[in-house]
């Protein structure tokens, strides 16, 4: 089958002049890149990159297929982080249409047809992802060549991209355990969830907008998250709420969680330049010379020095010096920048769900 043309087109006027192997249509977006080497139907099915165009740097893709599309008991995905793919679109130097694994059951370009997800193949993502360090994150568009409707410009910023991946409704996990933790939902990747349960603790999963300070539990988690953490004031006055409260239980967050996080207790959040996207993103644990491989996707960090006394930095990123966590100089909150629960990537910090649980 011949391979229709496709051009992904900057807003600075640069385009890049590829193939079509997924649906084809054309779409925009914000176009981001993320270096990691493996990983791909993970970070396809991360809701934190909603209204993204994801351009995948590692230069072949597609040559270990896809896994099945199956779900535990509990509801969560197998061997995906939610229950559909959420990039707007994939970006690729060379697909490779041969797979080669134990556990694929179709091509990556089946999987992105099936659930109508646009991608480019021949792209030179090397110059592309210079452009995007040297200018930023930019919006963009996937166009195909013999596609004469024109495609609106996206919009990103001050889009509320949390309340679109965000559960409807409240969702019990391991009902029964000793312990109860509320996750706020804000696009929360499915390992979060298993990390949790699998520490015998019930999970109560609630929409990002719910007051859950009007349920009883022993512990608050935030999740990840897509978009800018200023369109989510509902979710920052309910976490300034339990902060507040006489009663202290302990607070992990990840990523969004992190930042939503630092709002809530008073600090500033500011967009990077270009993200963080990578399996290989070093951070070093304040106080220590302990230094961590982590899993990283965000766009946004918190400007520590705008934290208020009583909070600190927890870690630093050692590539830009960036905020990657913070925590409480005396009650039990803390959170993560990074994803501890990897899926894909290291698990170098998975540890830090221990700690948390410890202190329930």
């Amino acid at each position: 089958m011949q391979q229709r043309k496709m051009t992904l087109r900057l807003d600075n006027g640069m385009s890049f002049h590829g193939e079509s192997f997924g649906y084809e249509q054309s779409v925009a977006g914000e176009v981001v890149f993320n270096t990691a080497m493996s990983g791909y139907p993970e970070s396809l099915t991360d809701p934190s990159y909603a209204g993204q165009i994801l351009t995948l740097t590692y230069p072949l893709i597609g040559n270990y297929g896809v896994p099945p599309f199956t779900f535990e008991s509990n509801g969560l995905a197998t061997f995906m982080e939610s229950d559909k793919i959420h990039v707007k679109a994939l970006v690729v130097s060379s697909y490779s249409g041969e797979y080669s694994h134990w556990n694929a059951v179709e091509s990556l370009s089946d999987w992105l047809r099936r659930e109508h997800i646009p991608a480019i193949s021949g792209v030179d993502t090397r110059e592309l992802t210079k452009v995007l360090r040297e200018e930023g994150v930019m919006m963009g568009k996937l166009l195909m060549d013999d596609d004469e409707q024109e495609v609106e410009r996206a919009e990103y910023d001050n889009v509320n991209f949390v309340e679109q991946v965000s559960c409807q409704q409240l969702i019990h996990y391991n009902q029964g355990a000793a312990k109860k933790v509320v996750l706020l939902d804000c696009g929360v990747k499915h390992n979060i969830i298993r990390n949790l349960i699998q520490r015998q603790v019930e999970v109560i999963r609630v929409p990002w907008d719910f007051d859950f300070n009007t349920l009883s539990f022993d512990g608050l988690f935030l999740s990840n998250g897509p978009g800018d953490p200023n369109t989510c004031d509902k979710a920052v006055n309910n976490i300034r709420t339990f902060l507040s409260s006489r009663q202290v239980r302990p607070l992990m967050g990840i990523c969004l969680g992190n930042q939503l996080l630092a709002k809530a207790a008073g600090a500033e959040v500011y967009k990077l330049k270009y993200g963080h996207r990578s399996h290989n993103q070093p951070v070093r644990m304040e106080g220590t010379n302990r230094c961590f491989i982590t899993s990283q996707n965000h766009g946004y960090a918190v400007n520590q020095s705008t934290l208020p006394n009583d909070w600190k930095p927890y870690f630093t990123n050692m590539d830009d010096l960036s905020n990657e966590g913070i925590r409480h100089q005396s009650k039990p909150w803390f959170s993560a920048q990074f994803h501890p629960e990897a899926a894909s990537g290291p698990k170098d910090t998975e540890f830090l769900f221990d700690d948390f649980i410890s202190l329930l």
